[in-house]
C-alpha cells in the first residue's frame, strides 16, 4: 500500500499568532511505507500555546527518528506504541509545566497522532484534536476530552446542542496543563482507498460529517495536490461561516 500525503494550516481570521503545529512524514522500512502524523493546538499567551505545540510535535519526531526505526526492525504491537507514546506525554506533560510553572503562566496543547502502515492504525490523542477515517462517510475515530462531550456521553446534551455551547472549547485535559494525563488509544485495520484526517477543532465546528465526507471523498483525491486544494476548501469554507480560531489538518489518502 502507498500513500498520499498533504497538510494545511491557516491562523484564522481574529488570532495574532497560529498556535497549532504539526508535522507528517512518508517512511519506507525496506519494501513496507507508512506514514506518521502529529498535529497540536496550542494554548497560552501569544508565545506560549505555540511554544507547547511546538514542543509536543518535535518530540514525537526525535520519536520517528530515533525509535520507530527499531520497533520496525522487531514488530510493531498496540501494546509497544501505548508505552512508548504514553511515555511521551507523559515527560512532556512534565516539561511543558515546569517550564509554564517557571514563568508564572499557563500554557498547554492537545495532540493528535497517527501511525499508517498499509495493515494497521495507531492512533492516540489527549484533548479535542480529532482523528477520522473517510470512506464511504466521515466517521470520527477519536473522542474529545471536553467537557460537552462528557455531558453528552452522560446524556446531557445532544451533539448539536453541543456543538453551540458556550463550553465547547473547555478542555478535561491536555499537555502542560493537567496534573494527570491520561491519552486515549485507537487501533484498526487500514482500509484501501480511504482518507485519514487529523485536525484542530478549528476546523470541525462550522463543517458537517456530510460536507467533509464529500470535500475529502477518497476517489476525488487521487493525488497530492487535490488533497491540497481539498484542505484549503474545507478551511475557506469554515471561515467563510465564521471560524476564527487557527485551522489546521493533515490528510493521508490510502493508494
Amino acid at each position: 500500500m502507498d500513500f498520499y500525503v498533504s497538510a494545511w494550516t491557516d491562523i484564522g481570521t481574529r488570532k495574532q499568532t497560529n498556535q497549532d503545529s504539526l508535522a507528517v512524514k512518508k517512511i519506507n522500512v525496506g519494501e513496507d511505507r507508512m506514514v506518521f502524523a502529529v498535529l497540536c493546538d496550542g494554548m497560552g499567551g501569544l508565545s506560549d500555546g505555540e511554544l507547547a505545540s511546538a514542543q509536543v510535535v518535535y518530540a514525537f519526531n526525535e520519536w520517528v527518528h530515533n525509535s520507530l526505526p527499531n520497533l520496525c526492525a522487531t514488530r510493531i504491537t498496540d501494546d509497544e506504541i501505548k508505552r512508548q507514546w504514553n511515555s511521551i506525554v507523559q515527560s512532556m506533560n512534565e516539561k511543558i509545566m515546569a517550564y509554564a510553572n517557571s514563568r508564572g503562566v499557563n500554557m498547554g496543547t492537545t495532540v493528535v497522532t497517527a501511525l499508517i502502515t498499509g495493515e494497521r492504525y495507531y492512533i492516540m490523542n489527549v484533548g479535542d484534536s480529532r482523528a477520522y477515517e473517510i470512506c464511504c462517510g466521515a466517521k470520527k475515530i477519536t473522542n474529545d476530552h471536553t467537557v460537552v462531550a462528557q455531558k453528552v456521553q452522560m446524556g446531557k446534551l445532544t451533539e448539536d446542542e453541543a456543538l453551540k455551547d458556550p463550553q465547547r472549547n473547555v478542555l478535561l485535559q491536555c499537555v502542560g496543563a493537567s496534573p494527570e494525563v491520561i491519552p486515549e488509544f485507537y487501533f484498526g485495520s487500514t482500509q484501501s482507498c480511504s482518507s485519514y484526517m487529523l485536525c484542530s477543532d478549528g476546523l470541525i465546528h462550522e463543517i458537517n460529517s456530510d460536507e467533509m465526507a464529500e470535500i475529502f471523498a477518497p476517489q476525488r483525491l487521487d493525488e497530492k495536490s487535490k488533497i491540497t486544494a481539498g484542505l484549503r476548501q474545507a478551511t475557506e469554507l469554515v471561515k467563510s461561516r465564521g471560524e476564527t480560531d487557527n485551522i489546521s489538518s493533515i490528510l493521508i489518502r490510502t493508494v
